[in-house]
């Protein structure tokens, strides 16, 4: 084990059903991978890769949602890859990790595809912002030249036909993700997310089928929060997003 115990959390997701390590100091995920393991339309015998799996929280939310995936996924980073598989391991979930990157994926990757490819990219520019002083949080938020064009070009490559790619990400990366996908892939359905009903939407889920061509649907927003604002009396996470985070519920794209 790279990360030493003391230098670990173990947080509960779906009110505790699901525990997950987590580093106490770099990647630490949050709601974002519970809401792209909901979205997934995954049913049990059909396969799935999520790339960059970190410590595991999406594939084993969508694993416990959906008994009997053939789920692996992918992890450039060896400490958080060793977490993810003693969290599978701990929650009695039958998921393989593989150690790799997008540019030098295993052989054994490269010659399967699949009926869905999952992904929470980096969101940050490394020219346009910071990055965090610990590498491995570094490595899973801040985003080189041209690496949505990669994530996207490498998920739908590792697609069945009619397979489909399920992604979140910022909402300003849309048309960078669109202009990736280009006649790749079609029946794309974006799902804004907002923190409060007024306010912008700062994520999106994006899915897109392979080899379709149907339009674009935009949905109307998943709200996280209830409250016009933090600290208000009736604050907290609203109904639908509630039944996501809490009780594991699907978030059918429809």
């Amino acid at each position: 084990m790279i990360f030493a115990k003391q230098d670990l959390t173990q947080d509960g997701f779906f009110d505790g059903k699901l525990k997950f390590w987590q580093p106490k100091q770099g990647y630490r995920a949050a709601t974002d991978p519970v809401y792209l393991a909901a979205a997934v339309p995954a049913k049990a015998g059909q396969s799935v890769l999520e790339l960059g799996c970190g410590v595991g929280v999406a594939l084993g939310c969508l694993c416990w949602r959906v008994p009997g995936l053939n789920a692996e996924g992918l992890e450039i980073q060896k400490q958080y890859l060793e977490l993810a598989q003693m969290n599978f391991l701990e929650n009695q979930l039958s998921i393989e990790v593989l150690e790799g990157d997008l540019a030098e994926m295993p052989k054994i990757l490269r010659m399967k595809n699949f009926d869905h490819v999952i992904a929470n990219p980096p969101f940050f520019s490394q020219f346009a912002h910071t990055a965090p002083a610990d590498s491995g949080k570094s490595l899973a938020h801040m985003a080189g030249p041209e690496t949505t064009e990669n994530w996207v070009n490498t998920a739908i490559k590792r697609l069945k036909p009619g397979g489909l790619l399920t992604m979140i990400h910022r909402s300003e990366s849309l048309p960078e993700i669109l202009r990736a996908v280009g006649n790749k892939a079609g029946d794309i359905r974006v799902l804004p997310i907002a923190s409060r009903v007024g306010n912008p939407a700062r994520r999106v889920i994006f899915q897109a089928k392979k080899n379709a061509h149907g339009p674009m649907i935009l949905l109307a927003p998943l709200i996280v929060h209830k409250g016009a604002r933090h600290g208000d009396a009736n604050d907290g996470y609203s109904s639908r997003s509630a039944e996501i985070l809490r009780q594991g519920a699907g978030l059918p794209l429809g």
